[in-house]
């Protein structure tokens, strides 16, 4: 009997936080409907055993409503930044999981989560306005693309990274994305080019408020357009992954580039375009490596 009661208190503990380093990180199932949401505002700070204490806030997301400027598409809704109400930030309860990443990406670009700091689940949920479930979902993904690192049965650590790595970052994206723009640029004709203006004017606007996360949305969207031409998906997904890392502000640096650097990074997409329209290769292949070296 001892040991029958011992092993159904065992079975229903729930297991600490998986660590990356030694197991592969998975995002757990999808939540069941009503499992996401908080009641009556509880906190589960004690799940998985991740402390709440001495954490270093985060400000709560701001009212942004991010859309695709000129390119006819509105961004997703997870891409929206969570209104408050009540002093606490409402999340819809559709694709919480979604919107709780897209929040947390914002974040990281924005400076608002500090690298090596450790954040819990419950804490981030209760900042949110929601269960620590779909935080660490939300968590788990950003382990997978190399943003934060699990630390059990504490939560979470923002990934540091520094001027060195941002720069190997960068030559990676070169030794990828330079022979790709140099084919495009003997292949896709004058018109094809012009379509890509509308989106490139979008990140000029999105330089133009000053907001390092919402510029940073604006510029994935166009080398995302740009390489989205060559027909190849998996390159695509790759080179965002790799763009994504490279845009983690760098540590000890600035928390962001200011306006005027990021108006002098988005005047680039149309000088790009215009060199791919003229099939200047030359042009092309020094605009791309000075792009991305400049872009962290």
């Amino acid at each position: 009997m001892e040991q029958a009661r011992s092993r159904s208190a065992e079975g229903s503990a729930e297991p600490a936080v998986p660590d990356i380093r030694t197991e592969s990180a998975r995002v757990p199932p999808q939540l069941r409907p009503g499992d996401e949401v908080r009641e009556r505002g509880v906190a589960t700070g004690s799940t998985r055993g991740e402390h709440t204490h001495s954490e270093p806030p985060i400000p709560l997301p701001r009212v942004e409503e991010r859309r695709h400027s000129g390119a006819g598409q509105e961004a997703s809704p997870g891409a929206e930044r969570f209104p408050a109400e009540g002093g606490r930030p409402v999340v819809q309860r559709s694709s919480v999981r979604g919107q709780i990443l897209d929040a947390l990406r914002t974040a990281l670009v924005a400076g608002e989560l500090t690298p090596g700091e450790v954040y819990s689940a419950p804490a981030l949920g209760e900042r949110f306005g929601v269960s620590a479930t779909p935080v660490r979902e939300a968590m788990q993904q950003l382990a997978l693309e190399g943003a934060v690192e699990v630390v059990p049965n504490r939560g979470f650590r923002v990934v540091v990274r520094g001027a060195r790595e941002l720069a190997e970052l960068a030559e990676i994206r070169a030794l990828i994305e330079v022979p790709v723009m140099l084919r495009l640029a003997r292949t896709v004709p004058a018109e094809r080019w012009a379509e890509l203006r509308p989106l490139a004017e979008a990140t000029v606007r999105a330089a133009s408020s000053g907001c390092r996360a919402t510029y940073a949305e604006s510029d994935r969207a166009f080398h995302r357009a740009v390489l989205a031409l060559a027909g190849n998906e998996q390159l695509v997904r790759i080179a965002e992954d790799l763009h994504r890392r490279a845009q983690c502000p760098l540590v000890g640096g600035p928390a962001s580039r200011g306006r005027a650097e990021l108006t002098a990074d988005a005047a680039e997409h149309a000088a790009l375009l215009d060199a791919l329209v003229a099939q200047d290769l030359a042009v092309v292949q020094a605009l791309v490596r000075e792009h991305f070296a400049g872009a962290s």
